[in-house]
């Protein structure tokens, strides 16, 4: 582990900074050595299998961790953490926000993206080490389980950590950094070998800063006036500004940030959290209470849309129909069309948010939805391209107070 403070070693590595489109340099995927075992994934103990091996990882208000397979219909008690408070997950792992810090769980089930096909693994579900904290921990987390890194940050302390994902599919929780900070509701985003981390004067977020592997500052600071929200997808590392968005993508090693403003005249409230199908370059926010943005990160562009009634939940499907997901304050999962906010389907509502919210999530894959019903046990999938259908209603070992769908 590597502590450091914001006022770290600055190299004297430029960064490109703009506004334009003109860049079209892609996150690396892949950067390990070709031909090599890791570089697909692999890791010791996984057997690799010739489909997605998707389930329904599940953790319940006392710490109970589950599984239920989606193929097979089969289930697995994991073990127990302390009580969650909110939990992330990057399709693998989970990352749990307890007393003690964020505790991470393997559901040993995922898939290696390599660009032009995937590799699927399973393996044994456990529970790993505890990356300890003060206060609420923000969580996000990269494009792949076994390579690349996780950030979390204490907003108590002001701490930033990287987490070298590596090591977490070998059982290991290692942290490649931790900074010292200033208190404040803040991120760390894994980028290339490093991560953007927010930087604060008085609480206020004022920019980013780009810290290398070993946590040192890298060039000069990035403007990003209270940044919130951040999420990777096929083409970059995005974050939200006041302004805009901040857009950073690598080629041949060099990093680039690029500035991704709204349109100009609009009024639209701004984006403050991104949610989309796992490595699409469309992602969405919610923007006020009934308003939708998507920011589509290879055209660099922001659309806005209004769903017309208040919702709770957007998630960008970034299929060839273009279809955004949402949840509203009724409980209702609803289908929008992406180029004219046209709404395509609705559910009756299925959850009622105002007995169980903290934990109610709708995740989306290439085919199906999902979402958790904490109070009956239960997870909804729903077929969104054939009119929000029910496909099936899945009882859960344990009551799905937060759930992800693992081996994506």
């Amino acid at each position: 582990m590597h502590r450091r403070t914001l006022a770290g070693v600055v190299t004297g590595l430029t960064l490109a900074v703009s506004t334009g489109c003109a860049s079209t340099a892609t996150p690396r995927v892949d950067d390990t050595s070709a031909g090599s075992e890791k570089d697909h994934g692999a890791v010791e103990g996984a057997q690799e299998v010739a489909e997605p091996q998707l389930h329904l990882t599940t953790i319940a208000a006392d710490g109970a961790v589950a599984q239920l397979d989606l193929i097979e219909g089969s289930t697995a008690k994991v073990g127990i953490i302390g009580a969650p408070s909110a939990v992330e997950s990057d399709g693998r792992y989970l990352f749990a926000t307890t007393a003690d810090g964020v505790e991470v769980v393997d559901s040993g089930v995922w898939t290696w993206d390599h660009g032009d096909h995937f590799h699927y693994y399973r393996a044994e579900p456990m529970l790993l080490d505890t990356v300890e904290g003060e206060g609420e921990a923000t969580v996000a987390t990269g494009p792949l389980s076994t390579a690349g890194s996780t950030g979390v940050f204490f907003e108590g302390s002001g701490e930033a950590v990287l987490l070298d994902n590596e090591a977490l599919a070998d059982g290991e929780v290692r942290e490649q950094f931790r900074i010292d900070g200033e208190p404040h509701a803040g991120l760390v985003a894994p980028f290339g070998d490093g991560a953007l981390v927010t930087v604060a004067a008085d609480g206020e977020v004022t920019g980013l800063s780009y810290h290398d592997a070993d946590g040192s500052v890298v060039g000069e600071q990035i403007p990003c006036a209270q940044a919130s929200g951040t999420i990777t997808t096929r083409v970059g590392v995005v974050i939200g500004c006041a302004d805009g968005a901040v857009l950073a993508t690598e080629s041949d090693g060099r990093p680039s940030f690029e500035r991704i403003a709204y349109p100009k005249g609009t009024t639209a409230p701004r984006a403050t959290a991104f949610d989309g199908r796992k490595s699409r370059p469309t992602v969405a926010a919610l923007s006020g209470k009934t308003g939708i943005w998507l920011l589509d990160t290879r055209e660099r562009t922001w659309s806005h849309l209004d769903a017309g009634v208040p919702l709770r939940q957007v998630v960008a499907a970034d299929d060839e129909e273009g279809h955004v997901l949402a949840l509203d304050t009724t409980g209702r999962v609803r289908v929008f069309a992406a180029e004219d906010a046209k709404q395509l389907a609705a559910t009756e509502p299925l959850v009622d948010l105002s007995e169980a919210a903290a934990g109610v999530d709708l995740v989306v894959d290439q085919e199906r939805a999902y979402l958790n019903v904490p109070t009956e046990g239960v997870v909804h999938e729903i077929d969104y391209a054939d009119k929000a259908r029910i496909a099936r209603t899945l009882e859960t070992p344990t009551a799905p107070v937060f759930f992800t769908e693992s081996g994506r």
